[in-house]
């Protein structure tokens, strides 16, 4: 069973030693540039942290501020490019993209650290972006609807906003921005894309691509920075016509709130406490897969992890003794070695946070089933590796049941009804994806109706999602619009209906 975790996509691809250090950089108006901030950050391998991946300067308010001049200053001529021209450019984007997909996998896994496997399919989830958001430049159109008056042509059309800024957190380094950025290039608009810190290199390599297929200087700016200085002026500038942000709560509500206040477009995407339903009746080496999947994938660090596990009592210690006979397979390494099944957490902050919230649920009284230890045997006492970590009895008044982890642990709930199942799913101040296994199709369809959550999946893992159709969560997970699908770029234009009267006499209008 655990092979779902462990064989990779992409073949012969691991690097025995590693690449020469990157010497990365900000780009702004078509220029590579080091940041005037006072600190040199690198992006440090988290399954080796004796490996530098890149070095950069930090950016300051100064850079942050020249680009959205910049961006402002390219806008009209972008503006005018016809929308399928813009399309096309993000076409020849992906024709790049697509050529140098194991290369791109490659440095993701050094860079991030999930599993060669997974970077993989991340690129190619990006790809498939790409993709769908190229094709909309032939479809970036309006209405027309009948007017009340004769001679009267009645339509609309979608117009770019203008500068927008585009912020990115570190554990999808590649298929966010494609989901962001795309759509807001085809759209007409203009960019400063500022990444996470901690994955920098993913970024430039990004921009690159969209550089080499023909993108004009100006259009995309990148800002590589940390703290809040470069991004209170990436979310306060007057000049700014949107904001979309991908990352915590607690940094998620304060976008909102001051970019919001400004009357522009802001979406966050933020947390998720996932849960997983497997009932009576369920399809059980199914919905094993489905939960090693979605609890231990992308190591736990993903905010559509599955992470809350509800049991019907019937099948609770059947289940769980399956579940901890995979998990207990499950081989943690670099992610460059095509059996490892699960790569480390990301950078020494995260570790240790989920490090304390394996005491933490300890303490609460939840009992440990598996796992909760740092690994520390032969070269892994170089990166930041957990062992997978499987809680029982948990309840919801407990932190693990209620807060985001953003690692390698599962909690488990027994329940006895699909009332108490629905309840316990909804019990969390979070919405954004959901599972339920079972083969009653009423009762599939009952959870999707009853379930607080923006996604659903009936037989499949909470991880995952396609370009064509809308991305984001309920509650707590999310304000704004949806991301993806047709309505990543309704966010990133605006709509303007137009009155055409074409009588050619005066006449009295009796519309009010």
């Amino acid at each position: 069973m655990n092979k779902i975790l462990t064989k990779p996509k992409v073949k012969n691809e691991i690097i025995t030693s590693p690449s020469h250090m990157l010497d990365l950089k900000s780009y702004i108006g078509g220029h590579w540039l080091d940041g005037s901030g006072d600190r040199e950050i690198s992006s440090i391998n988290p399954a080796d942290t004796r490996e530098t991946i890149g070095v950069f300067k930090s950016a300051s308010q100064k850079e942050a501020t020249q680009a959205i001049a910049v961006a402002e200053q390219s806008f009209p001529t972008w503006r005018a490019t016809p929308a399928p021209v813009r399309g096309r450019i993000v076409q020849k984007a992906l024709e790049i993209a697509r050529k140098r997909k194991a290369e791109l996998a490659r440095l993701m896994t050094r860079e991030e650290g999930k599993i060669l496997s997974e970077a993989a399919g991340e690129i190619e989830k990006g790809n498939n972006l790409l993709e769908w958001y190229g094709g909309e430049g032939l479809r970036f159109m309006g209405q027309t609807a009948p007017s009340e008056l004769p001679r009267n042509l009645l339509y609309t059309v979608r117009q770019p906003l203008g500068v927008v800024s585009i912020i990115t957190p570190w554990n999808f380094p590649w298929a966010i921005p494609c989901w962001k950025i795309a759509p807001a290039l085809v759209a007409g608009n203009t960019i400063v894309f500022k990444p996470a810190s901690n994955t920098p290199a993913m970024a430039v390599e990004f921009v690159k691509i969209l550089e080499e297929a023909g993108l004009p200087q100006g259009v995309l700016n990148l800002v590589l920075g940390s703290g809040s200085s470069v991004g209170s002026v990436l979310v306060e500038d007057a000049r700014l016509r949107a904001v979309s942000f991908t990352g915590s709560n607690e940094i998620g509500k304060g976008v909102y709130q001051n970019a919001g206040r400004r009357g522009i477009k802001v979406t966050c995407e933020m947390g998720g406490k996932n849960p997983c339903v497997v009932w009576e009746d369920a399809d059980i080496p199914l919905a094993l897969i489905g939960v090693l999947k979605g609890a231990f994938g992308s190591t736990g660090q993903r905010c559509t992890a599955t992470s809350r596990l509800l049991l019907h009592e019937k099948i609770a210690e059947e289940f769980l003794d399956k579940l901890l006979a995979e998990v207990k397979k499950i081989k943690v390494g670099n992610g460059l070695d095509p059996e490892v099944g699960m790569g480390p957490v990301v950078d020494s902050k995260q570790f240790e946070t989920v490090l304390n919230y394996v005491e933490i649920g300890k303490r609460e009284g939840a009992k440990l089933l598996f796992g909760g230890k740092k690994i520390t045997q032969g070269d892994l006492k170089h990166g930041y590796f957990l062992e997978p970590t499987v809680f029982d009895q948990v309840t919801p008044k407990m932190r693990v049941f209620q807060e985001e982890i953003f690692g390698p642990v599962l909690s488990v709930v027994r329940v006895k009804s699909f009332e108490e199942a629905v309840n316990v799913s909804n019990a969390v101040r979070f919405g954004l994806t959901s599972a339920i296994y079972t083969q009653d199709l009423t009762l599939g369809m009952r959870y999707s109706e009853e379930v607080q959550a923006g996604m659903v999946h009936v037989n499949s893992p909470t991880i995952g999602g396609e370009a064509q159709v809308p991305f984001g969560g309920m509650k707590e997970s999310g304000v704004g619009e949806r991301e993806m699908a047709k309505e990543g770029i309704l966010f990133f234009s605006e709509p303007k209906t137009v009155f055409l009267d074409y009588t050619g006499q005066k006449r009295q209008s009796n519309v009010y």
